[in-house]
């Protein structure tokens, strides 16, 4: 059995509290910057995440990382808002997005170019369509997609 990764470890503790606090884990990051650990948590919930919000996810999950101890090496725990430009990772959060106006980094260019901007038209079966904003229809598999984020007008 494959050993699960810290962000999965992580993200497995904190939904339940985000959920207990009306929100929802967006996403886990687990990064080294110069000599520190960082464990970052980002949450949403449908009218935004307060301070609060924040403050009160990050005090439970806190405790409950230090009840359970995954992470050998020491960390700073941040919980946030994923921000305005959140990524879209899961298919729920492609489905909610439908309509949006999003950026898109691809892994190898298509027709030139690595970036494209444009309206989330559709999901399906892992596949995103797109209409560029030059009013192109594309579809692109998710798998050939290095992130997908929600573009800030």
């Amino acid at each position: 059995m494959p050993k699960l990764r810290v962000e999965d470890i992580v993200y497995n503790l904190a939904e339940p509290i985000a959920q207990k606090n009306n929100c929802e884990v967006v996403d886990v990051e687990f990064k080294k910057e110069g000599a520190n650990w960082f464990l970052r948590v980002f949450i949403d919930k449908e009218d935004g995440v307060t301070l609060d919000d924040c403050e009160a996810v990050s005090k439970e999950i806190s405790d409950e990382l230090d009840r359970v101890d995954p992470i050998e090496q020491s960390y700073y725990l941040e919980v946030s808002s994923p921000g305005l430009d959140r990524p879209l990772k899961k298919e729920k959060d492609f489905l909610k997005f439908i309509g949006h106006k999003i950026e898109i980094k691809l892994y190898q260019a298509i027709n030139g170019t690595k970036m494209l901007s444009g309206t989330l038209e559709a999901y399906n079966n892992g596949n995103i369509t797109v209409r560029l904003d030059e009013g192109n229809i594309i579809e692109i598999d998710k798998e050939k997609i290095a992130l997908v984020r929600l573009a800030v007008l």
